[in-house]
């Protein structure tokens, strides 16, 4: 499986931007992300601190 090149503290970032009110899709094309990924990512890492993304 391929590793990402987003660390979990970069994807909760990333989260955020959108939950501050930026577009998803702006978010998405500043880091270079698909749509779904970035709703995988939310799925996964939604409302997590990194301190709680490390204990993944």
């Amino acid at each position: 499986m391929k590793r990402s090149k987003f660390t979990e503290e970069q994807i909760i970032a990333i989260l955020r931007e959108q939950e501050a009110g930026a577009k998803t899709d702006e978010v998405c094309r500043r880091h270079g992300i698909s749509g779904a990924t970035f709703y995988a990512w939310k799925a996964k890492f939604g409302g997590m601190e990194p301190s709680e993304a490390k204990r993944l």
